[in-house]
């Protein structure tokens, strides 16, 4: 009887610590983010984006397409991308990894609805992103 108190306290201590031992932890598979690409294939003109969380802006908080008007998007992307492009080729007083590139907007092209949209949108998440103003009276946190 005595062998049976004691094999059963030595399997209930066991237990005890099994249950109690952590579990393995699993990997965690990332997805990584596909870039955006702004294309207009009448004009060729293609934007690849890839700075992470784009995406997710644009499907989760930007406007849907078709609420703003191409002649407003067109307004703010003009003064948007002149006070990019003046960052991006300042080398000392701006950071070269957020204006890595010159954007090439000629206002007197028509790049479409949906250039334009995505543009106007990347430039609020880069705001946002990086807590910065791009200027042209728009408020800096703004959503739509």
């Amino acid at each position: 009887m005595r062998l049976f108190k004691h094999f059963g306290l030595f399997i209930s201590i066991g237990l005890f610590i099994w249950a109690c031992a952590s579990s393995p932890i699993k990997k965690s598979t990332t997805k990584k983010e596909e870039p955006v690409v702004i294309a207009n294939d009448s004009l060729e003109y293609e934007i690849i984006i890839f700075d992470i969380g784009f995406n997710a802006f644009l499907n989760s908080i930007a406007q849907p397409e078709g609420f703003y008007s191409q002649s407003y998007l067109e307004a703010r992307n003009r003064a948007w991308v002149i006070t990019w492009n003046n960052r991006a080729t300042n080398n000392i007083q701006f950071n070269q990894d957020i204006y890595e590139n010159i954007i090439d907007y000629q206002p007197q092209i028509d790049y479409g609805y949906e250039v334009n949209y995505k543009l106007f949108n990347y430039f609020l998440f880069a705001q946002r992103k990086y807590k910065m103003s791009l200027g042209g009276s728009f408020r800096t946190n703004r959503i739509n």
